[in-house]
């Protein structure tokens, strides 16, 4: 029984691998590996084509289309006063979900980060996207 215990655990051992340590340029600032590759279903031509720009987003710093919009940080009370989101940015200072909120108009069309979206004049929950 020894054995057979001792023969599995160095297979599960041999079968973990260390991965391809990344080159300097695929480094992000904390030391994480960048993927500079776009991320599936993303269009760098179509990107350009509706003015923005494939920048890395999110944990994973996969290329995503992120778009800025014109009308970014005028007040809002609802979604549809923007071309993007109405949220409020600071998560510390964002009212409870249900309560009366004005936000600002989201400055691009980036999904990650802390923030809290305003509808119909409330507040919805604060989410966190990464």
């Amino acid at each position: 029984m020894k054995r057979v215990l001792i023969a599995a655990a160095a297979l599960m051992m041999s079968a973990c691998q260390p991965m391809a340590a990344a080159t300097p340029t695929e480094m992000a600032s904390n030391d994480t590996p960048v993927r500079q590759t776009p991320a599936p279903g993303t269009d760098a031509a179509a990107c350009e084509a509706r003015g923005g720009k494939m920048l890395p987003q999110g944990r994973m710093q996969s290329l995503q289309c992120v778009v800025s919009y014109a009308d970014a940080g005028r007040r809002c009370t609802d979604g549809d006063d923007c071309q993007g989101d109405c949220r409020i940015e600071e998560v510390n200072g964002a009212p409870n979900a249900g309560a009366s909120a004005v936000g600002q108009c989201q400055a691009n069309s980036t999904r990650f980060g802390c923030y809290t979206t305003v509808e119909g004049g409330k507040a919805e929950a604060t989410i966190c996207v990464d």
